[in-house]
């Protein structure tokens, strides 16, 4: 039988990397922007220049966080937009400079997607491999850009496996390639959305172009992202009406939305050194009772340790013999929430190409559990976890008609 079901059902929430409730201070700041400061940024009266006044010092925060001007800091709708938005409006003006474009296989959909769309559409899409903790090769990267290639996407910190990628680096190769043969590209675009509440975020340290950043995923509102812009790329508008946005995203801001992702990245980089430290030894506790505990178990993604390798809080593991969509229900009947990767993907019953791309047996991939810690976990968290998952795993077991020998 499966563990029996506590009276009072506890709500462990352990998918940080999907989203992020919004922090209490992060809604105070918002709650005005709803009613009473309510106005178009755009009006041209009092409390019209009120609202854009605050937007415009949201934009300053941001921009003093990310080491640049607010004049390259564009707002949008999400990362999904950014990330299109940098695709899509670096390569159909560039096209006449060259059709080829670099990423990775474990780019965030919003990435990927993109790139097949574009591929479909002419463009040379060049998708890097990664080695077994998902990390690149440097080499491999050097070797792969050519006279042609316009444009360079690759994620900051991957969503599924936390593994960190070296941006600074990869910039770094991208600025020789540019002085050797005297080009402006190709351009840089990096999905940092994983990244921002962990990771240095300063875009002259990082060399990158273009850099996308959300909400959700650092206690701030859903529906709201930035694109960070350098001054010397062109990039053309995707939404096309007004002259938002200093013309290159058209629409009414989302004004409590960007007064909420300032607020929230602000916070997250004031104490991120405290917090990745505590989080980092949660982690730890975590992966040690879930090996003394569960048999068959497969830590998926860069060894455990600092966040140079792999951002604090991520927990992925493969528990074989299992189905992660199986696991997933029967924790949710206890009150854990968790993932099987990537949240955009969870509505489908593939495998996770990141898993896969990491080289990962297509049944591995499949038993695979992304736990995702945050601000609000802690031991008696994990302590409620072990209670109850070596019981789902067990029984599962016994009925699961997949029997695999542990690699």
């Amino acid at each position: 039988m499966f563990p029996k079901k506590p009276k009072e059902k506890k709500l462990v929430y352990l998918d940080h990397a999907a989203t992020t409730y919004v922090d209490s201070e992060v809604k105070a700041v918002m709650d005005p922007y709803y009613t009473e400061k309510f106005a178009n940024p755009s009006g041209l009266y009092g409390i019209g220049r009120e609202v854009s006044t605050a937007m415009a010092n949201a934009r300053k925060s941001i921009a003093e966080i990310l080491g640049t001007q607010a004049d390259t800091i564009i707002f949008t709708s999400g990362g999904t937009e950014s990330d299109n938005l940098a695709l899509q409006e670096i390569a159909y003006p560039h096209k006449r400079n060259g059709k080829h474009i670099i990423t990775t296989k474990i780019e965030h959909p919003a990435v990927l997607e993109t790139c097949k769309f574009l591929e479909k559409d002419g463009f040379d899409i060049t998708y890097l491999n990664v080695n077994k903790e998902g990390q690149i090769d440097l080499k491999e990267f050097k070797n792969a850009i050519r006279e042609d290639t316009i444009l360079v996407s690759i994620m900051y910190a991957n969503n599924e496996i936390g593994t960190v990628l070296p941006i600074a680096d990869i910039g770094r190769e991208i600025l020789k390639w540019r002085k050797k043969n005297s080009t402006p590209y190709p351009y840089f675009h990096s999905d940092a959305c994983q990244a921002a509440g962990v990771l240095d975020l300063d875009v002259e340290k990082l060399h990158v172009d273009l850099m996308t950043l959300n909400g959700s995923k650092i206690y701030g509102p859903k529906g709201v992202g930035v694109l960070y812009k350098r001054r010397r790329v062109d990039l053309h508008s995707l939404i096309h009406g007004g002259g938002q946005e200093m013309g290159l995203r058209a629409g009414t801001e989302n004004v409590p939305g960007i007064i909420g992702l300032a607020k929230a990245l602000e916070l997250t980089q004031e104490n991120k050194k405290e917090e990745n430290k505590r989080l980092i030894e949660l982690r730890k506790y975590f992966w040690e009772q879930l090996q003394k505990n569960i048999d068959k178990i497969k830590l998926n993604g860069a060894e455990l340790g600092d966040e140079k390798t792999r951002l604090p809080n991520n927990l992925n593991v493969s528990i074989l013999d299992i189905e992660g969509e199986a696991m997933l229900l029967y924790l949710d009947e206890y009150g854990i929430v968790t993932s099987t990767g990537s949240a955009c993907s969870s509505g489908s019953l593939d495998a996770s190409h990141v898993l896969v791309a990491c080289g990962l047996p297509y049944e591995h991939a499949h038993g695979s559990l992304r736990f995702t810690l945050g601000k609000c976990n802690t031991k008696e968290d994990v302590d409620y976890v072990m209670k109850y998952l070596p019981g789902i795993v067990e029984k599962l077991r016994e009925i699961s008609p997949v029997n695999l020998k542990v690699k």
